[in-house]
């Protein structure tokens, strides 16, 4: 079991009553269809264990941004990655922010746990960076303080609301989009929970009834959409229908989308075996930010190098999608079965692997995985998922507290 975090709480006998308060609030998935997404109990950390996770966050926030604008503009690079060479253009054309703020929505994903050759310290590793279209949101900000309210546990998620008001009011959205708006419970919720903590007056629609016309975008009635915040990931425009047009509609500048471009060199898992090997080779880091790599980051390549205890994964794998898990001998130990698996049209990564921690919850014991977001370049929210080895989408929703 982790000695990192404490389970804090006894699910209410009446369940009922609070997921419907829950759903009030806006997170409207609590319980999904037969299945209970949300544990009604809180993972509790130290505030020393808080305070590095968010070290952690802040420093290779600074190594990925100096990775995206050393790779921007070289091709070889791109193709490496995974970039879809429909984005190429696209990419090349739009200019990088000029803060550390490529991406001002994005979550890493963390395993935090024991360190196992000095036990009494705690060990945080990156698995991977979702800069483009993290979901979450409505349990860090809205879910995860009601729960730990409920039970006396300090939330340290408070200022979510906060920056993304600050992001969007530089952005200037004027419309939000996902797929299925208004059928898919949690993009939906996801997209209005966004749209009402940055305080703008905004439309909210469905990407699949947007039209294009020579870069033009419109929304179903026909009105232009100029800037929009698209819970759409950038590189499903290389397979979907229309996704040609969405990115010439960027690339000639008659749409603004948020996330920036960009974001979608942050969101390739490809990106830390870019990182990993910048480090080995010496190359664009200084003492400081070579320091967090090998604290915070595991070897990353994106060829087979290892003889055994490695993960393997698409490089726009979302969801535990594609993920193979392998043991000392190099065997195929575990691989996901439920999320949608990408490696067939992109390529592949293969990371050192690291166990999540181990907790046990009223949904039994299960596996840890310990989200940050940064928002507007602050680390401000933690996301808490229990599920498997993987965490994919049968994973459940655990809020996170200090003490």
């Amino acid at each position: 079991m982790s000695g990192i975090f404490r389970i804090v709480g006894t699910p209410s006998e009446e369940r009922g009553a609070l997921v419907e308060e829950l759903r009030e609030l806006g997170f409207t998935w609590a319980d999904y269809e037969d299945e209970r997404y949300w544990i009604d109990q809180v993972a509790v950390m130290d505030e020393s264990v808080h305070a590095e996770l968010e070290q952690a966050s802040r420093r290779l926030w600074r190594v990925f941004d100096k990775a995206v604008r050393y790779v921007h503009r070289r091709r070889d690079l791109y193709e490496l990655i995974g970039i879809p060479p429909i984005l190429w253009n696209m990419l090349d054309q739009a200019p990088v922010a000029e803060e550390p703020k490529i991406s001002r929505y994005a979550r890493f994903d963390f395993a935090v746990s024991q360190n196992p050759e000095a036990p009494e310290e705690v060990s945080i590793k990156l698995l991977e960076l979702n800069a483009d279209t993290p979901t979450g949101y409505v349990e860090s900000s809205i879910a995860t303080p009601w729960m730990c309210k409920r039970l006396g546990v300090r939330s340290m998620n408070g200022g979510m609301a906060e920056q993304v008001r600050a992001a969007w009011a530089y952005e200037q959205p004027e419309t939000a989009a996902c797929i299925a708006y208004g059928e898919h419970a949690e993009d939906s919720g996801t997209i209005e929970a966004l749209v009402k903590h940055s305080g703008r007056d905004m439309r909210l629609v469905d990407c699949l009834e947007l039209t294009i016309d020579d870069g033009l975008v419109k929304d179903g009635e026909g009105q232009p959409i100029r800037r929009m915040f698209a819970l759409y990931p950038k590189e499903w425009m290389s397979v979907d229908d229309g996704g040609e047009a969405l990115a010439y509609a960027v690339e000639s500048g008659q749409l603004r989308l948020f996330n920036h471009p960009h974001a979608i060199l942050l969101q390739s898992k490809g990106m830390m075996a870019v990182v990993w090997g910048l480090h080995e080779l010496g190359m664009l880091y200084n003492d400081e930010e070579r320091d967090a790599i090998s604290c915070y980051m595991l070897p990353t390549y994106n060829k087979p190098l290892f003889s055994g205890d490695y993960v393997s994964k698409s490089m726009f794998g979302r969801e535990g999608g594609s993920v193979r898990m392998y043991g000392q001998a190099g065997e195929l130990e575990l691989q996901d079965e439920e999320g949608y698996d990408t490696s067939g049209l992109f390529p592949v990564v293969y990371q050192k692997r690291a166990d999540l921690p181990r907790v046990n919850t009223a949904e039994g014991e299960l596996h840890l995985l310990a989200g940050m977001f940064v928002i507007d370049g602050v680390p401000c929210g933690m996301l808490g998922r229990a599920g498997g080895l993987i965490t994919g989408n049968a994973s459940h929703f655990i809020a996170l507290g200090v003490e």
